[in-house]
């Protein structure tokens, strides 16, 4: 049961990263609504939007919930892993350094610069992106010490506190068993931050981070080196790296929004391959049309702001079906501010 003093800590924390990271969002449009190519600027969203008001009002819920979490005892104190202030200072340093290029790459409408032939050999060409029209795309050591502050500017702090709702039905799973005979794997690790949560939450769980990424990798490991009992592979997601049945829980936070309609279906078949009988799926990515009052319109303007080629379509897959023809029976699926969570298991 949370305290005052753990409610007020929890507040003064949780406050203190809205502040930076909304500080940062704001600075950022005010310079790339001076540097956006003008079709950028004269395009409006076609669906409601919430407003500030209704903004942070919804933030408000997803920290409430997350404390709410806390207090049952589902996870602990969050401690978000951002670094001390100099990391921060210096981060936030490189942010700015890098975002007149950013901007730049954006007005001219650039995604594909890290594209080339050679790579094309060794990675699927739907992942040599400029995603978000970031410096590197997902293959540079620069791009991933610089992508949660990224993240993090675009959801005004809030990204973490999304993704440990992932938190809920893994400890739901793990009601009664034992962590040490679990084996989790998280697919599309990216920096590793949800597998910190898991490691904090069940630190003698085995656990795996699968990304296409080596930067990445190297950074998640950065990330999550106070535990132990992780290791990381570079692998497709359409290729698994795991035997059939060989897993208790699958999570995939962020992955499907970022891949083509024909490559979700195989990736989840993947998941139900690898997953045992009973297994758990656990995923999260963006919102889809529909799922929020007002919030639609924010969906229509995304991958007009941020180079995101195949979000479209993924805001009217019907994931419940991808998922069930997959042979995965969806359990839960609901918002979470502006990320949707949805569950699965595996009959047997």
């Amino acid at each position: 049961m949370l305290t005052p003093l753990d409610r007020l800590t929890y507040t003064a924390r949780q406050g203190a990263r809205v502040a930076w990271y909304m500080g940062h969002y704001f600075a950022s449009q005010r310079y790339h609504k001076v540097r956006d190519s003008d079709d950028v600027r004269r395009e409006k969203p076609k669906g409601k939007t919430p407003g500030m008001d209704g903004m942070l009002a919804d933030m408000a819920r997803l920290f409430e919930r997350d404390m709410a979490n806390v207090g049952k005892g589902i996870y602990p104190m969050p401690r978000d892993g951002d670094g001390g202030l100099a990391g921060l200072i210096s981060t936030s340093r490189k942010y700015f350094s890098d975002l007149p290029v950013s901007a730049e790459r954006k007005a001219e409408r650039r995604g594909k610069e890290v594209y080339t032939p050679e790579l094309k050999d060794e990675l699927p060409a739907y992942f040599l992106q400029n995603f978000h029209y970031q410096t590197g795309g997902y293959l540079t050591e620069e791009s991933a010490g610089l992508y949660d502050m990224q993240v993090e500017v675009l959801f005004s702090g809030t990204a973490n506190a999304m993704r440990r709702q992932c938190l809920v039905p893994l400890a739901d799973f793990m009601a009664g068993r034992d962590q040490r005979k679990i084996k989790l794997a998280d697919i599309a690790c990216g920096t590793g931050r949800f597998l910190r949560f898991v490691k904090q939450s069940w630190p003698r769980i085995d656990a795996a981070g699968v990304d296409l990424s080596q930067a990445y990798l190297d950074e998640a490991a950065r990330h999550v080196r106070p535990y132990s009992k992780v290791r990381f592979e570079q692998a497709n997601a359409e290729e698994l790296p795991f035997d059939d049945a060989s897993l208790d829980v699958v999570s995939s936070i962020y992955l499907f929004h970022e891949i083509p309609p024909k490559v979700r279906r195989t990736v989840a078949g993947e998941f139900a391959r690898v997953l045992k009988p009973g297994g758990r799926l656990i995923f999260m990515d963006s919102l889809q049309r529909g799922d929020a009052e007002n919030y639609d319109g924010l969906l229509d303007m995304f991958p007009i702001n941020f180079h995101e080629p195949y979000y479209a379509s993924y805001t009217k897959e019907d994931l419940g079906a991808l998922f069930a023809e997959a042979g995965l029976k969806p359990v839960q699926s609901e918002p979470v501010f502006l990320s949707k969570l949805v569950v699965c298991d595996k009959p047997g």
